[in-house]
Parts: C-alpha cells; structure tokens; sequence
C-alpha cells in the first residue's frame, strides 16, 4: 500500500459527465489510468451545477434540459508522481479544465489498516 503523508500536490480535473474515451466514460479511464499507475488514490465527484469555457450552465434543477453535468476527478500524490501523471491527462483532456494545487496530507489510512487498530 502506498504511503503518503506531509507535502503532496492534488490535481483536478474538470470535465463534463458525458466526455467519453473510446465509448466509456473518460472519468472512469482516468480513475482507471491513475490507478495503473500507482497513485495513491482518486475520486470522482459528480456536480449538481456548473459552467466552464462554453460559459453554458449545466443544472440539475428540474425543468433543465441539461443532461452533461459537471464531474470533478481528484487525485492526490508526491510531486514526481503526480508530475509524471500529467502527460496521461494531456492525451485524455480535449475539453475541461486541469489545474494542480499544493496540499499537505494529514492522514492517509486504508479501511484494512484503520480497522487493525
């Protein structure tokens, strides 16, 4: 199991529920890419609201027709980890939003772990 604590980096990723790669969902293979690589972790966040570059707002409140609402994938590591990721998100990402935020892990403990204590 990865370990990681004190100085990290998170990268985000935003994009839109519908973007797809190769007829999949392109959250799912980025999930799926970040794990193959050994990062320590990511989660995927589905938005209720939410606008980007097409400056088109995506809602859930009822009445709206949109059906492409916002999705956020986050994955946090050490810097290289991370880093050596970002080309990955490059071939992935044609529309969306990436952006990379210093952070500190506090506490990063697997459900096995916790529950040995």
């Amino acid at each position: 199991m990865t370990r990681l604590t004190g100085r990290a980096l998170r990268v985000t990723i935003f994009i839109g529920e519908n973007d797809v790669w190769h007829h999949k969902p392109l959250y799912t293979e980025i999930v799926h890419r970040a794990h193959r690589a050994g990062l320590a972790g990511a989660s995927v966040f589905h938005g209720i609201e939410g606008f980007g570059a097409s400056s088109l707002i995506h809602t859930t409140r009822l009445l709206s027709l949109s059906d492409d609402l916002p999705v956020a994938v986050v994955i946090v590591d050490d810097e290289i980890r991370i880093r050596a990721f970002l080309p990955q998100l490059d071939e992935l990402v044609a529309e969306g939003l990436v952006i990379l935020d210093d952070c500190e892990v506090i506490r990063y403990v697997g459900r096995s772990e916790e529950r040995a204590k």
